[in-house]
């Protein structure tokens, strides 16, 4: 297996991951808080989608799939276009309305862009530095691994907020 065939077996789980979560659950239970303040399912399942996007879009040097592919306006979101999620109050998570197929539509949109370019890349590619501004410097496959583990991390936060709010009771 070579590197970038591993590290599209591992961005492969996450969409798999968040349809679990969004699996047959209304626009209104998807902006259902498990606590007050707490992110929602569809914010999770979109700030997952939105941060891969960006991320691998500057590293391939293209245009995100947010963008390039009408995204933005199909979700209609009262944000800037450039919007990730980081950062947001609490009343803008909440503003994160979206269908399950919605959500799932635009993180599969991502994945295959993901893919398409993890294919891309030779072994060495791994070891290009891309942010200098770090101690030591990101290399690409830093950055990959970096992606990963965030989209993961909101992935699994995303079937734990399911399990709260519709399996505990």
């Amino acid at each position: 297996m070579t590197p970038s065939e591993l590290l599209t077996e591992a961005f492969s789980r996450i969409p798999e991951t968040v349809d679990r979560s969004l699996d047959g659950l209304s626009a209104d239970q998807l902006a259902t808080r498990p606590a007050a303040g707490a992110n929602t399912l569809a914010w999770l399942a979109w700030h997952t989608a939105r941060g891969q996007d960006a991320q691998v879009a500057a590293l391939a040097g293209s245009e995100q799939v947010w963008t390039a592919d009408g995204w933005v306006e199909r979700f209609g979101l009262p944000f800037p276009a450039e919007a990730l999620g980081y950062g947001m109050s609490r009343d803008d998570v909440g503003r994160v309305r979206a269908s399950a197929e919605l959500l799932s539509g635009y993180l599969h949109a991502v994945h295959e862009r993901t893919v398409a370019y993890l294919g891309t890349l030779a072994p060495e590619d791994l070891d290009e530095v891309v942010d200098e501004a770090w101690d030591p410097p990101v290399t690409r496959g830093a950055r990959l691994v970096s992606i990963l583990d965030d989209c993961t991390q909101h992935a699994g936060q995303a079937g734990y907020v399911r399990g709260l709010l519709f399996f505990s009771r």
